[in-house]
């Protein structure tokens, strides 16, 4: 019985148990990481002010990646302002003609780009979406297949593609595997998550084919779009000018894009681009400060629940309680590393629905599940496999989540589609259930 108690009040274990009780509580992501943490210090025996010191020293582990989240919220907000994503939205329903699989193809598209070529994440969505609403409506396109086309463009660049935010989630697990005890490098990630993207590939073609192949009908809503009209008053006044402002945003994108592929940094990829728009007034400069503010608007939250799951993470390690749980694991889990395998997926399922971020979630995977695996004779790319598809498993599903709260802000603007519903569980069922599949297949491949 004292064995069991003292594996339940292990300080790593309870400590991310309460943050995903926190979190489905919908008690704010970032202020259920900092209780957490502050849990696991106590039960370890630690003085506050030394957990404290820790969690702040430990949050500078993931200032690249919060460093990016801010350039690439400005690097958004000026497109946005430039009316950029409004002109592409109507060449869009130009090009449409009322085919279904031509809209997704589309939309699908944009969202990888948002990922990898123009890194602005889900910040086109609520600007996009809106009017294209219309033509999903006369087409009869149930939306939970664009919810599903969407989720994919969100996903699965940063799983499969080193580059934009694929940059940021593949060198975090490539620094947080080094970190404990996997020798690896930053080109080797993508190798063995390639994998997954087919998978996630797979989930969205059964969804768009199979899942919501069939017609569904929506009420014909007019929009009151503040931005619409904003950009229809600016396209009325300067037409000349805006056409002159997509070509430096393009070329933008392209800077921002060839830098980073070529420093491997995307924080300076970003800087770049801003660089280029702001001194080439895309926008006017005395604006300069507005885009900034509104980078942070967007991306800020994110940028923070970077930092502190790392420092989160620093605390875990710092309470050792890490082996004494890995250890007391071991005498659980069974012998075939396929079912072991399955058993920590479905535990990083349900640590990712409750935080919300497969990339904060990596620092507390890498923490929990590595030291298992090296014991276990795991080899880098089935641990690889393993972090990457226990991080992103629950991100696609979790109602606090980017992957589907971008969705439904475009998809919702008219008040015909729900959150959990048509956005939540579909992308949950196609996929988690994909990604769960497709490691068990990694892994077993890579043995």
């Amino acid at each position: 019985m004292s064995s069991v108690i003292n594996f339940c009040t292990n300080p790593a274990l309870f400590s991310v148990a309460l943050l995903c009780i926190l979190c489905l509580r919908k008690i704010n992501v970032l202020l259920a990481i900092i209780i957490s943490t502050i849990v696991a210090g106590l039960l370890s025996g630690m003085n506050i002010k030394h957990i404290m010191d820790l969690f702040i020293s430990g949050m500078g582990g993931n200032s690249e990646t919060a460093l990016s989240y801010i350039l690439l919220g400005a690097f958004a907000a000026t497109m946005a302002h430039a009316g950029f994503t409004d002109f592409i939205s109507n060449k869009i329903a130009s090009a449409v003609s009322g085919k279904k699989y031509v809209l997704l193809l589309i939309l699908g598209l944009i969202a990888i780009a948002s990922q990898n070529i123009i890194p602005i994440h889900i910040a086109f969505i609520p600007i996009l979406i809106p009017p294209l609403l219309a033509i999903m409506n006369r087409i009869n396109l149930d939306r939970r297949a664009v919810a599903c086309t969407l989720a994919f463009g969100l996903k699965m660049p940063y799983i499969a593609v080193p580059v934009g935010f694929g940059l940021i989630f593949q060198n975090l697990i490539a620094d947080n595997l080094v970190q404990n005890g996997v020798n690896v490098m930053r080109d080797d990630i993508w190798k063995s998550t390639l994998i997954l993207g087919i998978g996630m590939l797979v989930g969205v073609l059964i969804a768009v084919f199979v899942s919501y192949r069939k017609e569904r009908k929506y009420k014909q809503v007019q929009l009151s779009s503040v931005i619409k009209d904003a950009n229809n008053e600016q396209n009325k006044n300067q037409p000349a000018e805006l056409n002159y402002r997509y070509l430096l945003i393009i070329l933008a994108a392209a800077a921002t894009f060839i830098v980073q592929l070529l420093t491997k940094s995307l924080p300076l990829g970003a800087l770049v681009g801003l660089g280029i728009m702001f001194s080439l007034r895309v926008i006017p400069q005395d604006k300069m400060d507005h885009m900034m503010n509104e980078g942070i608007y967007l991306m800020g939250y994110v940028a923070f629940v970077m930092l502190v799951a790392a420092g989160f993470a620093s605390v875990l390690k710092e309470t050792g309680s890490i082996e004494v749980l890995v250890n007391a694991v071991l005498n659980y889990l069974p012998s075939g590393i396929l079912l072991s395998s399955f058993i920590m997926l479905i535990l990083g399922l349900f640590i990712t629905i409750g935080i919300g971020t497969s990339f904060g979630t990596i620092p507390i995977i890498a923490v929990l599940f590595v030291p298992i695996c090296i014991k276990m004779g795991f080899n880098p790319q089935q641990i690889i496999i393993l972090v990457a598809a226990s991080a992103a498993l629950g991100d696609a599903g979790s109602p606090a989540s980017d992957t589907t709260l971008g969705p439904t802000s475009g998809l919702n603007a008219d008040g015909q589609h729900n959150h959990i519903f048509d956005t939540c569980i579909p992308t949950f069922l196609h996929f988690n259930t994909a990604l769960i599949l497709f490691a068990i297949l990694g892994i077993w491949l890579f043995k």
